[in-house]
């Protein structure tokens, strides 16, 4: 499973979940939006597709890129816009990193990498990087529900429909 992280120095060291993932040698670190991998699924949460089961095929050929940098900065960048033409967000989950608790789509980069992991049903691969945290098992305890639907069904708009449905009970 190839993982990448573009990371854009914007952060903590000590408390990077992608200097820990690198460390461990579950992923590798790049620099430059070049160095990303052609065809890897690229998270970003400005994309209009959610990641899905459909997804599983280019994450275990190309892999997954997580983007480690400040979302206001990069939202409008052209060189961001043509990494991949595999962009996807992920559906709705809930933080459990220590910074981010509870928090609603606030994922660590390690988070969302796994998470990316357990919806294309590499499992054990996303349990594998999240065993490296401390607090890692607290998220797929916090999202185990939304996270074993959105990986039970096979597009995109399914997964959105999931939750969305799970949304609207809050809404009432």
């Amino acid at each position: 499973m190839k993982i990448t992280v573009f990371h854009a120095n914007e952060c903590d060291k000590k408390k990077c979940t992608a200097f820990k993932m690198e460390k461990q040698l579950k992923c590798k670190i790049v620099y430059k939006i070049d160095q990303i991998p052609k065809g890897a699924i690229v998270l970003n949460p400005y994309s209009d597709k959610a990641v899905s089961p459909e997804d599983e095929k280019s994450v275990r050929n190309r892999g997954v890129v997580g983007l480690d940098c400040s979302w206001n900065k990069i939202s409008n960048s052209t060189d961001f816009l043509k990494l991949s033409k595999y962009h996807r967000s992920l559906p709705f989950l809930i933080a459990a990193s220590p910074t981010h608790y509870g928090q609603p789509c606030k994922l660590s980069t390690a988070e969302a990498i796994a998470a990316t992991l357990y919806i294309t049903n590499f499992k054990k691969e996303a349990e594998d990087i999240l065993s490296i945290l401390k607090w890692g098992n607290s998220f797929i305890k916090l999202n185990y529900e939304l996270l074993e639907a959105y990986s039970d069904v096979k597009t995109s708009i399914e997964v959105v429909e999931i939750q969305n449905d799970f949304l609207k009970q809050y809404d009432e």
